[in-house]
């Protein structure tokens, strides 16, 4: 069992010390108070991933979107300036 880089002896030592420290009767509130932290910290960090992911794929839809459309719009302007070509030389 390895959480945050920490074992079950440290894990173990942790938690005598803050038993001494908080007493028992205020341990669960802490351990509540630190599960409900972690827990907040997760979801916003889900959630910025989420985001991230959006934001992503839109910019990745916008850019095949521009490489679709770019060899469209190259060819009439090249086809109007062939056009001009020919017509001052003739």
């Amino acid at each position: 069992m390895n959480i945050f880089g920490i074992g079950l002896p440290e894990m173990a030592v942790i938690m005598v010390v803050a038993l001494l420290i908080f007493g028992p009767k205020k341990l669960p509130e802490i351990g509540r108070s630190v599960g409900k932290t972690i827990r907040s910290f997760q979801e916003a960090s889900k959630e910025f991933q989420s985001e991230f992911q959006k934001e992503a794929e839109q910019l990745e839809e916008a850019v095949k979107t521009t490489a679709e459309l770019e060899p469209k719009q190259i060819e009439p302007a090249k086809s109007q300036h062939d056009a001009a070509n020919s017509s001052q030389v003739g």
